[in-house]
């Protein structure tokens, strides 16, 4: 069991908005050194404990492909502080990158970023806005605290279908409103979109 409002308490949320170029960020802080996180960000035997198997040549200028999900190439890599990549899924249009930046915080603390940068459809935004990616992202940024703190590989498939799940998604979903309304979307337009968002990612149980 997780503590579901502390789980949601300790990662920050912007979002940025410039026409149609829109930036999502996540930040939070592990109790792991910055060498430990960064070693369970980019090892692929590491990172399919926590997130999803990866496989493909993974330096840069290389491309990687997650089981199901998203692929790209890896354009910049300074170890252990920073790691840039393309994040396409499917035949996604536009530009789209993700890039994770760690900094040693006090004592054997890690101070993660993660800032997602895409070129965004009006339609797609104006339904969803920024939870469509961000509800992601938290639930990856819960799974690598939860590996970090306790070494024990991440079963996705089965919590994410679990009540206590659905709970975090549905909370994740509502705390992206509130950054979205902090960066000065209209309180009603961000209503609707946390409602689409949140229908999207923890529907009616049959």
């Amino acid at each position: 069991m997780i503590d579901i409002i502390d789980a949601i308490k300790r990662a920050g949320r912007q979002v940025g908005e410039d026409g149609e170029t829109k930036t999502v960020t996540i930040t939070r802080t592990y109790d792991a050194a910055v060498e430990d996180v960064w070693d369970a960000c980019t090892d692929p035997e590491r990172i399919s404990r926590w997130f999803l198997p990866v496989t493909g040549d993974l330096r840069p200028g290389g491309h990687y492909q997650l089981q199901d999900n998203a692929g790209g190439e890896i354009l910049h890599c300074e170890p252990p502080r920073l790691l840039k990549i393309t994040w396409i899924m499917g035949e996604s249009p536009g530009r789209s990158e993700v890039e994770v930046r760690l900094t040693p915080g006090e004592g054997e603390t890690t101070d993660f970023e993660l800032r997602h940068t895409a070129e965004v459809p009006p339609e797609f935004w104006s339904r969803f806005g920024p939870g469509a990616v961000g509800v992601g992202w938290d639930l990856t940024v819960l799974g690598l605290g939860l590996y970090l703190a306790s070494g024990v590989a991440v079963d996705h498939h089965t919590w994410e279908h679990s009540e206590e799940a659905r709970q975090f998604m549905t909370a994740s979903g509502e705390a992206w409103g509130v950054a979205h309304e902090a960066a000065g979307a209209p309180p009603e337009q961000v209503k609707a979109m946390v409602a689409n968002t949140i229908a999207f990612y923890v529907p009616p149980r049959g």
